[in-house]
């Protein structure tokens, strides 16, 4: 049988059995029995999973090519309470998409409520299924250019409990940061990485705005 390419399955090659909600909080948590095609073109047995569901986000790293800084944020995670050494975590702006938004406007909403940053311009990153193994979020990622000057301060929405902590510090000092081990989300360490790879790129293109 010749190989198969890639991304060669489609929505027609799995078969939803039954789907249960036995819960429903925040996130809902979905019991699937479902089957699915083999590589060799046969049916997989019966199985049963569970996926958190939750909306899609959008994520984005505001960057200074002037200054060469960028802004981070950190606030408390429930989902850290059990890590040994904190669960504040350094983190980059994100939000989740409500129905018809579009990512890239979720990105500068939250840029403005989470870190007091007025996006001047916007650069598409990636995006990625966050833990497919057992969640349906997906997240959309951007790097935005900020003046980066003045950033700073306590944000968030008060009606949500929020508490985010902005703070501006050199790309380099925040690379470190990644290096050391002290980022520890996949969203920021993406980001940095991108940022990376393509900053010499990203400055050339926005400092001649």
């Amino acid at each position: 049988m010749p190989e198969k390419k890639l991304n060669s399955f489609t929505q027609n090659d799995y078969e939803v059995i039954q789907r249960d909600i036995p819960y429903q909080g925040v996130f809902r948590m979905a019991r699937y029995t479902l089957r699915y095609r083999l590589f060799n073109g046969d049916w997989s047995g019966t199985i049963t999973r569970e996926v958190m569901e939750r909306k899609s986000a959008a994520g984005i790293l505001p960057y200074d090519p002037v200054l060469d800084h960028v802004v981070l944020i950190e606030q408390f995670r429930p989902g850290a309470i059990t890590h040994p050494h904190s669960p504040w975590l350094l983190e980059i702006v994100a939000g989740v998409i409500d129905m018809d938004e579009k990512p890239v406007d979720v990105a500068l909403r939250e840029a403005d409520e989470e870190a007091g940053c007025e996006v001047l311009d916007i650069y598409p990153i990636c995006e990625y299924f966050v833990s497919p193994g057992g969640s349906n979020e997906f997240l959309w990622l951007f790097c935005g250019r900020v003046d980066a000057s003045h950033a700073g301060g306590i944000h968030g929405l008060a009606h949500e409990n929020e508490d985010i902590r902005a703070f501006s510090l050199p790309s380099d000092e925040a690379f470190k940061l990644l290096q050391n081990g002290k980022i520890k989300t996949s969203p920021a360490i993406i980001s940095l990485q991108w940022l990376q790879l393509n900053r010499e790129r990203l400055k050339q293109l926005w400092q001649t705005k």
